[in-house]
């Protein structure tokens, strides 16, 4: 059977400023693979610089990698840095919800918006799906009229994540995004997002430097050090009996 999610020998590298006439190339991310089943969670950790980021924003089409291809239900969605534009099928959420999101724009006209320029739903339709996704997330149908400024972080983030779940996606990509909450919203969040999961089967790839969540939540864990995957597994099997050095310093922090 299949994976859901399959990533395939991924690199990444930026040209960077050597001196006034010249330029190197820096390598982010090195042969990068992993798969993701549905309705499972992979966390990904490692130190600053890792690749984390990066890696994040290849998933969701944020940017495109040198090499390596991604498939998604076995269908090719990367391929060599060639990226198929129709997918929506992998979502993400960013650290900072709020800045984020248009400002000069309420949250229903953001999620029209959305409908609009990825889907042919009509009118009528666009609005019975905001509705039904602001439920989904813990949100009220007159917060549609809200602006972002409006909103504490707490609901800010659950906006974010209905703009992530208004296309229906297959994967989520949470970059850091319980980071800035306080610990009780956070805990909220999560609750919220293991429904999501068990209710529809969501996966989501989760990237954060909070041990204890990744050890709650995820099934399995990806350790990245200087672009490379050092550690791959269960994520208990890789907290009972850590291999890599900076596995080994990263629980130990």
């Amino acid at each position: 059977m299949q994976p859901l999610l399959k990533v395939q020998a991924l690199s990444k590298s930026f040209n960077l400023r050597a001196s006034l006439f010249s330029r190197k190339q820096f390598s982010v991310l090195k042969n990068i693979s992993f798969c993701l089943e549905k309705g499972e969670t992979l966390a990904i950790i490692g130190e600053t610089g890792s690749g984390k980021s990066t890696l994040a924003k290849l998933l969701a089409g944020a940017g495109t990698a040198d090499s390596g291809q991604i498939y998604l239900d076995g269908n090719i969605i990367e391929d060599n840095g060639v990226r198929d534009t129709q997918c929506r099928h992998i979502r993400m959420i960013f650290q900072d919800s709020e800045a984020s999101l248009n400002p000069g724009l309420t949250i229903g006209d953001m999620l029209d918006d959305c409908l609009q320029y990825n889907t042919s739903l009509d009118k009528e339709t666009r609005v019975e799906k905001i509705k039904v996704t602001l439920a989904k997330v813990g949100l009220l149908n007159d917060h549609q009229h809200y602006y972002p400024h409006m909103f504490s972080g707490g609901q800010l983030q659950r906006v974010a994540l209905a703009r992530a779940l208004i296309l229906d996606p297959k994967v989520v990509v949470l970059d850091e995004a319980l980071s800035s909450l306080d610990p009780s919203v956070r805990a909220q969040t999560v609750n919220l997002l293991l429904k999501l999961q068990q209710e529809t089967g969501l996966s989501y790839i989760l990237i954060t430097h909070h041990l204890s969540l990744v050890r709650h939540i995820s099934d399995q864990l990806v350790v990245l050090e200087h672009g490379e995957i050092v550690e791959y597994g269960r994520t208990e099997d890789v907290f009972q009996a850590p291999k890599s050095r900076v596995t080994q310093k990263l629980f130990n922090c």
